[in-house]
């Protein structure tokens, strides 16, 4: 066999890929269990990579521990690992390269996506990886396809310095980057990131990237803590109750430029907003499920003027910069890290993401 065309029209593995494979199945609310299950097929234009790690991320425990998606699921996308199938007609990627894979891409060509609106994309709300059942991402299983259009258009290469738990930030980081544009974080601006999860510590990471002062809340002091460490001039304990006086002291009594938010309750857009000055941006990141209401002073919006903006997922036109941040290790992304668990220990990493503790961050499950 030779040629490169001749290649691409048959189906190659590397080596014998099983017929099942062990992955985490989302089975009731608050239940993933260890399960035997077919290895998905890889069928023209499609790719099989063997999963080495992939992130925990909160909208998994929201459509696990509230049942906002109906089961049985593998969930799971932020993800990393081995290229091990190619289907017929795949020339851009050869058995045994490193990648993540994003989950959603969009067309390219519709009215959302030629507004820069791409997660509005009907394409990109249909999820091109999976590990069976619903096709939802499917990184707590040992292998996941990717479809014919994430084949094309997302997936990333890994140099061989990055390791397969740093790639698993490529996603998440791809989604702060878009929160921070649309929050238009400028340079010499004073920035509250509320939430030192994850999340908000990637706010932050992203943030200061921009050259903005960062101002930082949260409740629990190891979290406080280490968000001075990466960068913020300051962090206040919320339960105090005086987040937007000590916000304004700080700033000549006018509030926060942009407020990022990354805790999904209720009654924090309502601090937020205190704390944003009049014509301020609040920025929800972790407020993006089907249940939650909203109240806010209607005055904040209608007479100061602030805006209440929202970020869902990642965009495709910054997949290149957004994933160099991480590639080039711009941003200190593992030091957020603080448990790894196997895939038989799934439900142990998926209970403490759910309910972190002061000693808890990130938390990955590993297949290697």
């Amino acid at each position: 066999m030779s040629g490169a065309g001749t290649v691409a029209e048959q189906l190659r593995t590397q080596g014998p890929i099983p017929k099942t494979m062990r992955a985490g199945v989302f089975r009731d609310k608050g239940v993933v269990r260890v399960e035997e299950v077919p290895v998905p097929e890889v069928g023209d234009g499609e790719l099989l990579i063997k999963v080495a790690a992939c992130g925990i991320c909160g909208t998994d425990i929201k459509k696990i521990f509230y049942r906002y998606v109906e089961p049985p699921q593998i969930l799971g996308h932020e993800l990393a690992g081995t290229v091990v199938a190619i289907g017929r007609g795949v020339a851009k990627w050869k058995l045994g390269d490193r990648v993540m894979s994003f989950h959603h891409i969009p067309c390219a060509t519709c009215f959302y996506c030629q507004r820069r609106m791409f997660s509005q994309c009907k394409l990109y709300k249909s999820t091109g990886l999976t590990a069976g059942f619903t096709p939802n991402g499917g990184g707590f299983g040992e292998y996941v396809k990717a479809m014919p259009w994430v084949v094309e258009r997302g997936i990333v290469a890994l140099p061989d310095d990055v390791s397969f738990e740093e790639a698993t930030f490529i996603e998440p980081i791809n989604t702060i980057v878009k929160a921070i544009q649309k929050a238009r974080v400028a340079a010499g601006e004073t920035v509250l990131v509320i939430g030192c999860g994850p999340i908000g510590l990637q706010l932050l990471m992203v943030a200061a990237l921009e050259g903005a002062r960062l101002y930082t809340s949260d409740p629990m002091p190891t979290r406080r803590a280490k968000s001075l460490n990466l960068g913020a001039v300051e962090s206040f304990d919320p339960n105090s109750g005086k987040l937007g006086e000590e916000i304004r002291a700080r700033t000549e009594g006018r509030g926060a430029d942009a407020v990022l938010v990354a805790v999904a309750h209720p009654a924090v857009v309502i601090e937020a907003l205190a704390a944003a000055r009049p014509g301020g941006r609040v920025l929800l990141f972790a407020a993006n499920d089907p249940v939650t209401k909203i109240e806010f002073p209607a005055s904040a919006v209608g007479i100061d003027e602030k805006e209440i903006l929202g970020s869902y997922s990642a965009a495709v036109d910054i997949q290149e910069s957004a994933a160099d941040l991480v590639l080039g290790k711009k941003l200190p992304v593992m030091d957020i890290v603080t448990h790894r668990f196997p895939l038989a220990r799934i439900q142990e990493g998926l209970e403490l993401a759910a309910h972190p503790t002061e000693s808890s961050l990130k938390v990955l499950i590993t297949h290697e």
